[in-house]
């Protein structure tokens, strides 16, 4: 068996067809964001309950809002709808799952919901080649959603629902990437090298994404760079500053992505005796989330 040498002209073409579809992908992502029309597959799992569970017509308020609320991609469109200039004519943004829900109608949610949801199961196949990452992304999302909620209803004055529903978008963005990865043949078969794109990538194209969707400006501003260190000498006072907290305490990208059990080294303005109050309560309120989809 021979192997390939660095110099070999095989490698250096394997390497330029990568960098070749990371550019390329990059530039399509652009190209269809600019189209306002998004849709992609967050987690198989979470669609197919939702699917089914909507799929009963006596389903009551509070469990479609508990489910959307477990889905990033299907919250984000009904959100969307919420603002809408013909259902929210004040212009006061909406971003609670709850309200959004009582503007738009059970029906006409539920329809928004398993559309998407639907959508997704028939994309999800794509991400196999991606294993567990899909799913270790998800879960990073539930645990940032259920810390953004309690450090907000604990510490601060921020509104804990909206905390929560920042938490379950921030990172659209490597939802977003890992599916339009699927489409490259070059990023299926070496998945490390899109870790890396997402890794540098994933917050300016969430907060492009967030843009195209609609979402509320406060959840985009709140979630833009939400991986970058920032000193909070004053404490936490603002969603920005729940939403960069509650991330770094889930394990940031270092987490989900590249398997680091290890602290961030993102600066969090709590000491271990406020760390370990918290802790309880956090890991409830991830349990809630994760029961809802059961």
């Amino acid at each position: 068996m021979t192997h390939a040498l660095p110099d070999d002209p095989a490698v250096d073409k394997k390497d330029m067809a990568l960098r070749a579809q990371r550019f390329r992908m990059l530039e399509d992502i652009a190209e269809e964001l600019s189209s306002r029309d998004v849709s992609f597959p967050t987690c198989f799992d979470a669609a197919l309950m939702i699917r089914d569970a909507l799929r009963d017509p006596g389903v009551s308020l509070r469990r479609v809002a508990g489910l959307i609320g477990m889905e990033p991609l299907v919250l984000a469109k009904v959100l969307r709808v919420a603002n809408s200039a013909a259902l929210n004519p004040s212009g006061r943004a909406i971003t609670d799952i709850e309200t959004a829900v009582t503007r738009i109608g059970v029906e006409a949610t539920r329809t928004i919901a398993i559309s998407t949801a639907m959508d997704q199961l028939l994309r999800s196949k794509g991400l196999l080649c991606f294993g567990e990452l899909p799913k270790a992304l998800w879960l990073h999302t539930l645990r940032t959603a259920a810390t953004a909620r309690v450090i907000a209803g604990r510490l601060t004055r921020v509104n804990r629902e909206e905390a929560m529903m920042a938490g379950l978008v921030h990172d659209l963005g490597a939802f977003y990437m890992l599916y339009r990865a699927t489409q490259y043949e070059e990023l299926r078969i070496r998945p490390d090298s899109v870790k890396h794109l997402i890794a540098q990538w994933h917050e300016s194209i969430g907060e492009s994404l967030m843009h195209a969707l609609g979402l509320p400006e406060t959840i985009i501003q709140a979630t833009r760079e939400h991986e970058q260190s920032r000193p909070l000498e004053r404490g936490l006072k603002t969603l920005e500053d729940v939403v960069y907290v509650a991330n770094a305490l889930a394990g940031g990208t270092a987490g989900w992505l590249f398997g680091s059990e290890a602290p961030t080294g993102a600066p969090v303005p709590l000491d271990e005796e406020q760390l370990a109050s918290l802790a309880d309560d956090i890991e409830a309120e991830y349990q809630s989330l994760l029961g809802a989809l059961s």
